[in-house]
């Protein structure tokens, strides 16, 4: 197995930044823009992050480091950040993600405190028993899904506009 906790730190603290620096003071065509009906826009893939900081990653974890015998991850509704989007500016949104990030990176930090911790289990609601690294390696795969998603979302806004050119860019011809 790759996995390693620091390495892991080193992409979940950059996703912020890397959210900040692609997103921040766009106009409101690039962050709304999708690439069809029932995909999620720029704004959408970052109200999901912050909803995943609040109900996912850490309380998660926790469950699986809780010394009890409940080990059944708590309910996360991939889609709720649809129900509760925010009117909130992009920069707004992606500062409050920040903020969150940095502490459940500081909890994770304070949780995980010895490698014997990563092949702890939980019990996933749909996939059964799980372990620690895999949810921590999750939590990053989720983070670059989620930062190549945006980058395809918005390549494809001009899709149509790069002419013959299309045949040789392959996020263009990238399946959603």
């Amino acid at each position: 197995m790759n996995f390693s906790l620091p390495e892991a730190i080193e992409v979940l603290e950059r996703t912020p930044k890397t959210l900040e620096a692609l997103l921040s003071g766009l106009s409101t065509a690039w962050l709304t823009c999708r690439e069809g009906e029932k995909t999620w826009n720029a704004k959408e893939v970052v109200e999901h992050f912050i909803y995943a900081e609040k109900q996912n990653w850490i309380p998660r974890l926790q469950t699986i480091l809780e010394q009890t015998e409940n080990k059944a991850f708590p309910p996360f509704d991939r889609f709720a950040h649809l129900q509760q989007a925010s009117g909130s500016k992009m920069e707004e949104r992606i500062t409050e993600f920040h903020q969150l990030r940095q502490q459940n990176i500081a909890k994770l930090k304070q949780l995980v405190t010895v490698d014997q911790q990563l092949e702890l289990t939980g019990i996933h609601p749909e996939f059964g028993e799980v372990k620690t690294k895999e949810l921590l390696a999750t939590w990053v795969v989720h983070d670059l899904t989620h930062l190549a998603q945006i980058g395809r979302v918005m390549a494809k806004r001009y899709s149509d506009d790069v002419g013959p050119w299309k045949a040789y860019i392959s996020i263009l011809n990238a399946k959603t």
